[in-house]
């Protein structure tokens, strides 16, 4: 039987420890019924992983420099303090390398970001393929400090470097019937071993709407911390899209496709009622099984200290509320 255990009125809540996917893998049900109450540490693994491994708040230098200007991006630069290089790269959701927060920096290793190469097509006026050195000098690069919001209740504040993915948008031609921008990540079981546990039907896939992404903010990621990605940050080229919970933020892409129709995305065929197409940051619409008014920052808060209160759309309101004008959040969720 599953150990019971009575909830304190500080202790994190079980989605802000382990991932609500895990909820439907039997494999993770049984890992966390042995783990019992010891599972309910994890909330500060990250931090005491990266003091026990001496990691510093800045890069260790390991990785190919990729520097950014500052972004001039209405938005672009919040002021909150930056989440450490070591709780960034070393508290992740990565599932095709492992459901645990620790298992895309234990396992990513297998990764291989070159050589990569990521196909255009769909409704476009000019179908490509780039490699990824094509991609890199396709527009310049820029550093900009967002908040990344994850759907189970907490939050970092990542540098990354990149630009607005507008700028490939733009490359490809879009036709004036294309409304939805999908990206498919990469799915190799030699590279990424996890994907045999079967969590999601693979390839990871995602979409946002033309305008979302052409949004200035809506940003291809290829760095943080003024280094390359790394691994298990998504290499060699991610999303951000930082009025979105953080799933939204597609790692690893090796293919943007224009369509007339919304796909289906991963996380809404997997459990539509929990994960919907648009997945805004938003406080006053709750996840089936927890609140999603508040938020613990990691690296920041400890286990006791009190919550953040979430910002809609993650703080960047002023900037993305125009997008959804008209539009019942709570339906269109």
């Amino acid at each position: 039987m599953p150990l019971i255990r009575t909830r304190g009125p500080h202790d994190p809540l079980p989605s802000e420890i382990t991932s609500p996917e895990l909820y439907h893998s039997r494999r993770a049900w049984l890992q966390r019924t042995a783990a019992g109450a010891a599972g309910l540490g994890l909330a500060s693994w990250a931090q005491r992983e990266a003091f026990a491994q001496g990691m510093p708040a800045t890069p260790p230098g390991k990785l190919a420099k990729l520097p950014g200007a500052r972004s001039g991006v209405a938005g672009a630069l919040v002021n909150d303090k930056l989440t450490a290089y070591g709780d960034v790269t070393t508290y992740n959701n990565f599932y095709e390398f492992g459901t645990d927060k620790s298992d895309p920096n234990r396992n990513a290793g297998s990764l291989k970001p070159r050589p990569w190469t990521v196909s255009i097509e769909g409704m476009v006026a000019k179908p490509l393929t780039l490699d990824l050195d094509a991609l890199l000098k396709l527009a310049p690069m820029e550093e900009r400090v967002y908040r990344l919001r994850c759907v189970e209740g907490w939050s970092m504040v990542i540098p990354w470097v990149g630009y607005s993915l507008s700028e490939i948008i733009k490359k490809a031609q879009p036709l004036g019937s294309a409304k939805f921008v999908e990206f498919t990540s990469l799915a190799d079981p030699k590279q990424m071993p996890a994907l045999r546990a079967g969590v999601l039907d693979w390839p990871y896939v995602e979409a946002l709407r033309m305008d979302e992404a052409m949004h200035p903010l809506a940003m291809m990621v290829f760095g943080l911390y003024g280094e390359v990605l790394p691994n298990q940050n998504g290499a060699p080229l991610r999303l951000a899209v930082p009025w979105k919970y953080g799933f939204k933020s597609a790692k690893s892409i090796v293919r943007i496709r224009f369509m007339d129709k919304a796909p289906t995305t991963s996380w809404e065929g997997s459990a539509p009622s929990e994960y919907g197409f648009y997945s805004n940051v938003n406080p006053q619409v709750d996840h089936p099984r927890w609140s999603q008014a508040t938020e613990r920052r990691i690296g920041e808060d400890g286990l006791f200290a009190k919550k953040r209160a979430t910002l809609m759309f993650n703080g960047y309101e002023a900037q993305v509320a125009s997008l959804y004008a008209g539009m019942d959040l709570k339906k269109n969720f």
